[in-house]
C-alpha cells in the first residue's frame, strides 16, 4: 500500500486539483537589496542608540559611576533577600513534610497494630495436617 503526498479532490476530471493550492506555496526569497536596506537600517539604528548612550550624561546631570554601584548594590541586596527568602521556604516545607510523614508513620503503625490484635489467632501447622 503506497500513500500519495498529493490530496486530490475526488470526482474532478479538470486539470484544477493537481494544481498545487496557494496556501501551500513556498514564500518567494527576499531580493538582495531589500536584505541589505534591511541590515543598513539595522546598523543605523545600533549606531543610533550607542550615540544616545553616549550623549546621555552630558543630557542629563548623572554620576554614571555612583548610578552604577548603587544599581549594583540593591541588586546583589535584593538577591541575598529572595535567597534568604527560598531557604526559608524550603525550611518550612521540609518542616511540614517531616510532620506529615511523622504522623503517616504513627497512623500506619496504629493500623496495624489494631489488625493485629483484632485478627484471629493463626491456627497451628498441626491442626491444617489433620484435615
Amino acid at each position: 500500500m503506497t500513500r500519495q503526498r498529493r490530496l486530490r479532490v475526488v470526482g474532478s476530471a479538470s486539470g484544477a486539483a493537481e494544481r498545487q493550492r496557494p496556501v501551500f506555496r513556498k514564500r518567494k526569497a527576499k531580493r538582495r537589496p531589500r536584505l541589505i536596506l534591511e541590515a543598513v537600517l539595522m546598523m543605523a539604528g545600533g549606531v543610533g542608540l550607542l550615540v544616545l548612550l553616549l550623549q546621555l550624561p552630558q543630557l542629563i546631570d548623572l554620576d554614571s559611576l555612583l548610578l552604577v554601584s548603587t544599581a549594583l548594590a540593591h541588586l546583589i541586596g535584593g538577591l541575598s533577600q529572595l535567597l534568604m527568602g527560598i531557604l526559608q521556604l524550603l525550611g518550612v516545607l521540609l518542616l511540614g513534610g517531616l510532620a506529615l510523614l511523622a504522623l503517616l508513620c504513627l497512623l500506619g503503625g496504629l493500623v496495624r497494630f489494631v489488625r493485629a490484635v483484632v485478627a484471629p489467632a493463626p491456627k497451628s501447622v498441626k491442626a491444617k495436617r489433620r484435615r
